[in-house]
């Protein structure tokens, strides 16, 4: 029974190795997709290329996914984003963003997760479109306020820094993103996150059940290979 647990936990680790693997090489794919399918050229597509390297993807495989943004005979199935809206069964707004190369596939799939909730009621207006970076710094102390401004930020929220340091995630103008993320980078912040995302207007208000039944219904939908961001109020 032990080494039968043993080679149960093994497997599953692997599973989640391969998923976070996946995820990873199909940001890649997006980010050349919306922008230029060079890392120098293309601020988002160079954060996404050095998370993949973080999490020992291969040059190889990385080369491959920006490829397949082009898509065509060499490039495989090209992937689409397809945003899908509902409530969470705590009546929480949610929005997920899929990769998919099958919509016809991912979009019952969806429906089926979402059964307990309500698939398909609108909810964007709960949230602002916006680009987020997320970013640290070894450096403490420093003024995110005059750092937002710099980098051409709207809006920023401290977060904690890993060790000593300084952490934050800034909020852009859909046009701002890739400017904002390259003026970070060249300016000593080493940057973990930089996408188009939503950030809701206004937080929901749970009990500590209906929140961990709520994050639960979450993680459901998460563990679809198709999932790639998940957004909630």
């Amino acid at each position: 029974m032990g080494r039968q647990w043993l080679q149960k936990k093994r497997d599953i680790n692997a599973n989640r190795r391969a998923k976070i693997t996946t995820k990873l090489v199909r940001e890649v794919t997006i980010a050349a997709k919306l922008g230029a399918p060079d890392p120098s050229m293309n601020a988002r597509l160079a954060v996404a290329v050095e998370a993949a390297r973080k999490q020992s993807v291969s040059n190889d495989v990385i080369a491959r996914a920006i490829k397949k943004s082009a898509g065509g005979a060499d490039g495989g199935a090209e992937l689409d984003l397809v945003t899908f809206e509902g409530m969470s069964p705590q009546a929480v707004p949610v929005i997920v963003e899929c990769l998919t190369d099958n919509r016809n596939r991912t979009a019952p799939d969806m429906r089926a997760l979402f059964r307990a909730g309500q698939f398909g009621t609108k909810v964007m207006f709960f949230f602002d479109h916006l680009g987020i970076v997320s970013a640290t710094h070894p450096d403490a102390g420093l003024d995110l306020e005059t750092v937002a401004i710099e980098s051409g930020a709207q809006d920023f929220e401290s977060i904690d820094a890993p060790e000593e340091g300084s952490a934050g995630t800034f909020y852009t103008d859909p046009k701002d993103l890739d400017a904002a993320t390259a003026f970070l980078r060249a300016n000593g912040w080493s940057v973990v996150q930089s996408e188009m995302g939503y950030k809701p207007k206004e937080l929901a208000q749970l009990s500590p059940e209906d929140r961990q039944a709520h994050e639960a219904f979450l993680e459901t939908i998460d563990d679809h290979d198709d999932c790639h961001r998940i957004y909630t109020a």
